[in-house]
């Protein structure tokens, strides 16, 4: 049966990756449900705004690796026409009825239900009455206090700290350095590191200015073993748990 795997992850926090993305379609509302039913701290996911200014679950800025449809630009494309087309499952061929993008509320809601903090990453560059939009609809469902804002576009997280001055957030980045750490205290957000390029020096120097550091996409045991020797507060991962 396929599963996550399980690693003793140190009492680090794991927080499933577009959902438990190892075992079920990313970014779907059963990938979030089963996040919620295993023992994950949180469930990450990624919001675009569309054309008509809705907010849709999608990784992607299209939607053609996640359907085989082409030519459809989540940004340029009006939210009824984008929920129309079906999701395929993981094998990239099968067609399930429960296969659909999900609304930011669908999404809040589930880690609502199961008690899970919300990672969620703003795409892109969300204009900040978008940022406010989304805020609100979060706030609407009553967690906002368990939701953790994450972006790689040092505009949203300048935008969302004038809004919300201390709502948890973390820059995400490909790689860790001063400037990296500065722009966090700054801005007085954490951080999400691609894991790869995490040194003990590095994250001693974050935590050391008081700054949380999560770490994207670890999938193998081993990987794990080696960020948790480093000192992180919290890995991210497709199918470890």
């Amino acid at each position: 049966m396929l599963d996550t795997i399980k690693i003793d992850s140190k009492g680090v926090k794991m927080v499933a990756h577009r959902g438990v993305s190892g075992v079920e379609k990313e970014n779907t509302c059963p990938a979030f449900v089963l996040g919620g039913n295993k023992s994950y701290y949180g469930i990450e996911t990624d919001v675009h705004v569309t054309a008509d200014g809705k907010y849709i679950i999608c990784h992607d800025d299209n939607i053609e690796r996640v359907t085989g449809v082409s030519g459809v630009v989540i940004e340029e494309s009006n939210f009824d026409d984008i929920v129309a087309v079906p999701i395929l499952d993981t094998d990239g061929i099968t067609k399930r009825t429960d296969l659909k993008f999900p609304t930011l509320a669908d999404y809040i809601s589930i880690c609502k239900k199961y008690g899970k903090v919300a990672v969620l990453e703003l795409k892109n560059r969300i204009e900040k009455e978008h940022i406010k939009g989304i805020i609100e609809q979060i706030r609407a469902i009553g967690w906002l206090d368990k939701t953790t804002f994450i972006s790689f576009n040092r505009e949203n997280m300048v935008d969302l700290r004038a809004l919300e001055p201390i709502v948890s957030a973390q820059f995400l980045s490909c790689e860790l350095n001063e400037e990296i750490i500065d722009f966090a205290v700054k801005t007085n957000v954490d951080l999400d590191i691609g894991f790869w390029n995490l040194t003990a020096e590095m994250v001693a120097l974050a935590h050391e200015k008081g700054k949380i550091v999560n770490c994207w996409t670890v999938d193998k045991s081993e990987d794990a073993e080696k960020v948790i020797a480093l000192g992180v507060d919290m890995i991210t991962s497709n199918i470890l748990e």
